[in-house]
């Protein structure tokens, strides 16, 4: 079959595993040691990998998931973001334009995508795991948004998404508190459509592990251990339901059903572009991130005590206010002593 009359050539893909199986695409976010946040590179392939799947017909139904067992995706790259889009905002609309194109690749496949949670889905992983169909999640992970906690907004699919998922309440709690979401817990909420044991305990499966128990499957310790067997049986079991389905039935399904998910996109996604690149080069991302990058905590109250005091709580040194009285350089930002260009006093009769 000659696919390169509707797709790209086939990429070398660096970031994204990519397999066909028994009518059934798996598309993998292959960035296990970074917990499978998505660079701008894996941005790039995964669109492609689900146009890919899209327009072939030997595709039934695509499932979607992440290296390893500890994270499904953590959303953007966090240190990307530090050395690349705080410093050139104009940059992170690029990004941005990017990670609509991903998001609509799932939404626009015309063929049902399967979500397969195998770790936490946190920030854009969450609006990834939104952006599909169905989704299978293994007991040990958990969802929750962190747009506020890192100086961004969840306007990629959260904000759209999570008021028609889990209902505005509930919506407000993960946007606003950023607290986790545990598995049955977003069961419960319609988060996610069903959830599998996947912690074992001196080789048997528990059922409803807790936290703890979770805790140690993930470091090994006192005969705990992670499995996603079931998980790998769940997902095979929804895919050979889904095959077995006229599949110009089910695109026209699928694309009856997206109604609320595009409508609240499209009127959406296009301010959220803009209003992110822009606010990246104010101060919340810088110090949010920052903080992440530099696995310090976050000084949420710094920001608010300068903005209660009538300080500049949008710019690191305050707002660009002043003039070098012997060079003339403008717009320099309040809070230096000294000028930029020239390096004497900005204050007049200060001594150098």
């Amino acid at each position: 079959m000659d696919m390169t009359r509707f797709a790209d050539a086939t990429p070398d893909y660096q970031e994204v595993l990519y397999q066909v199986r028994d009518w059934v695409a798996q598309i993998t976010l292959n960035r296990e040691k970074a917990y499978n946040a998505y660079s701008t590179q894996a941005l790039v392939e995964l669109a492609h990998a689900f146009r890919r799947a899209s327009f072939d017909d030997r595709v039934a139904v695509i499932v979607f998931t992440g290296a390893g067992s500890r994270a499904f995706c953590t959303g953007g790259d966090v240190k990307e973001y530090a050395a690349s889009y705080t410093s050139r905002p104009r940059d992170y609309w690029k990004y941005m334009v990017l990670f609509g194109g991903y998001i609509e690749s799932i939404l626009n496949t015309g063929k049902p995508v399967v979500a397969r949670l195998n770790g936490m889905a946190v920030g854009g992983g969450n609006e990834s795991q939104l952006a599909c169909d169905l989704s299978v999640m293994a007991e040990h992970a958990t969802i929750k948004q962190v747009g506020t906690s890192v100086g961004s907004v969840a306007a990629g699919g959260a904000t759209q998404w999570l008021p028609v998922f889990v209902g505005d309440r509930r919506a407000r709690y993960m946007l606003m508190t950023n607290r986790p979401v545990p598995a049955y817990q977003a069961l419960e909420w319609g988060l996610v459509n069903q959830v599998v044991p996947s912690v074992k305990k001196d080789g048997a499966f528990v059922e409803r592990a807790t936290p703890e128990q979770i805790e140690l499957a993930h470091a090994g310790k006192d005969g705990y251990s992670i499995d996603l067997s079931r998980l790998d049986e769940a997902v095979q079991a929804l895919c050979a339901e889904l095959i077995e389905k006229f599949p110009e039935c089910m695109r026209y399904t699928k694309q009856q059903v997206n109604f609320w998910k595009d409508l609240a996109w499209h009127q959406t996604i296009g301010h959220a572009r803009d209003w992110l690149s822009i606010h990246y080069a104010s101060w919340e991302p810088l110090e949010g991130m920052g903080a992440f990058v530099e696995k310090r905590p976050v000084d949420f109250m710094k920001l608010r005590h300068l903005a209660a005091e009538g300080r500049s709580s949008e710019f690191r040194w305050g707002p660009y206010q002043q003039r070098c009285p012997h060079c003339g350089a403008a717009d320099l930002p309040s809070g230096f002593a000294f000028c930029g260009q020239c390096g004497r006093p900005l204050a007049e009769g200060a001594s150098a």
